[in-house]
C-alpha cells in the first residue's frame, strides 16, 4: 500500500497531462468497465490504449477478469476513455488511489461517468443475468469514515461538503429505462439500490439479511467510491449493476456463489451491456452541444 495518505492534485494533473499529450481527442465520457463490457473497450474508433503499468501514477488491477488497460476513442460519435479494468480496496490499495483514475477524468474533461459493476441479488424479484440501474447506492464502507474524500479537500476538485442526495442523474435513468424498452430488454432491467461492501470475501448469510433490511436490493465490491468522487468533481454519474447471482439469505439448500460463476455470467450478458450502453451513449446530451437530445 502506498506510504501517503492522501492525493495531490499534481500528481493528477501530471498523469492527465501525460495522457492528454498522447490522445487524439480529450474525452468527454468516461466508463468504468465491469464484468461482462470489457469488450464495449474494442468497439471504440480509432483506438488508443495504454497499459496502466504505463501511466504515471496509476496503480495495477490484479482481479481476474480486468484487462488493466485505459483505452480512448469514438463511440457513436463521442469521445470516450473506457477503464478496462478497476481498482478495489481489498487489492491493498487506499480509497484515494482506488478512485484517482476518476479525478484524473476531471482533468481530461469528462462530463459523464458510466459506472458498471457484478453484483449479487438481495431481491426476490431479481433473476441471475438481470440489469440493475443503479438509483442510489450504501457506502458501507463510507458509513464507518472509510470515504475516498477524507483528508485535506481540493477546491479544485470540489467542496468539502458535497451532497449524495441526486448522485445517480435521474434523467440518464429515465434514459436508461426508455432505451431498455426499445431494445427489448425492460423485461430484465430494474431500478434498485447497490450497496458496497470491503470484500473480497463473498457475503455471510447473517450479512446477507441485513443488507437486505437495510434496503438494499444488490451488493457488490466497488463502485461507491469512485461515484462518490465523480460528484465531488461535478460529474453527472449513471450506474448499472449486472446480477451475476443471488446472494444466499438461508442456511440449508443453496449453493455458494464463486468468482468463476460471476465470470460465466458476465460472458453471457457481455452483449446486452455492450449494446445498451453504447445505445446510452449514443443519446447522452453533452454539455455544449447543439443538437437535440434523439427522441427514443
Amino acid at each position: 500500500m502506498h506510504s501517503k495518505e492522501s492525493f495531490r492534485y499534481e500528481d493528477c494533473e501530471e498523469t492527465a497531462r501525460w495522457l492528454l499529450g498522447r490522445v487524439q481527442s480529450p474525452p468527454t465520457i468516461g466508463i468504468i468497465c465491469g464484468t461482462g463490457l470489457g469488450l464495449l473497450a474494442e468497439t471504440l474508433h480509432n483506438a488508443e490504449t495504454f497499459p496502466y503499468s504505463q501511466i504515471p501514477n496509476f496503480p495495477a488491477s490484479t482481479v481476474t477478469g480486468h484487462a488493466g488497460q485505459l483505452v480512448f476513442g469514438s463511440l457513436q460519435g463521442k469521445t470516450c476513455v473506457c477503464m478496462k479494468g478497476r481498482f478495489h480496496v481489498y487489492e491493498g490499495y487506499p480509497l484515494w488511489k482506488v478512485t484517482l483514475p476518476i479525478r484524473v477524468f476531471k482533468l481530461l474533461g469528462v462530463q459523464v461517468l458510466l459506472v458498471t459493476n457484478a453484483a449479487g441479488s438481495l431481491c426476490d424479484t431479481y433473476r441471475t443475468g438481470d440489469l440493475m440501474i443503479i438509483r442510489d447506492h450504501i457506502n458501507m464502507p463510507g458509513l464507518a469514515a472509510l470515504n475516498p474524500l477524507t483528508g485535506p479537500n481540493d477546491e479544485r476538485f470540489g467542496p468539502r461538503f458535497p451532497s449524495l442526495r441526486d448522485t445517480y442523474d435521474s434523467d440518464l435513468r429515465s434514459l436508461a429505462l426508455d432505451i431498455a424498452r426499445r431494445l427489448g430488454h425492460a423485461g430484465l432491467t430494474h431500478e434498485g439500490v447497490y450497496c458496497m461492501v470491503g470484500g473480497p470475501n463473498f457475503e455471510s448469510v447473517a450479512e446477507a439479511r441485513f443488507l437486505q433490511k437495510l434496503g438494499a436490493d444488490a451488493v457488490g465490491m466497488s463502485t461507491a467510491p469512485e461515484v462518490v468522487v465523480a460528484k465531488h468533481c461535478g460529474m453527472r454519474v449513471f450506474g448499472l449493476s449486472l446480477i451475476t447471482n443471488r446472494v444466499s439469505q438461508e442456511y440449508e439448500g443453496e449453493e455458494s456463489v464463486n468468482h468463476s460463476s460471476v465470470l460465466e455470467v458476465g460472458e453471457g450478458r457481455a452483449q446486452i451491456l455492450q449494446e445498451f450502453v453504447t445505445e446510452l451513449v449514443r443519446s447522452i446530451r453533452l454539455h455544449g452541444e447543439r443538437e437535440s437530445q434523439d427522441s427514443l
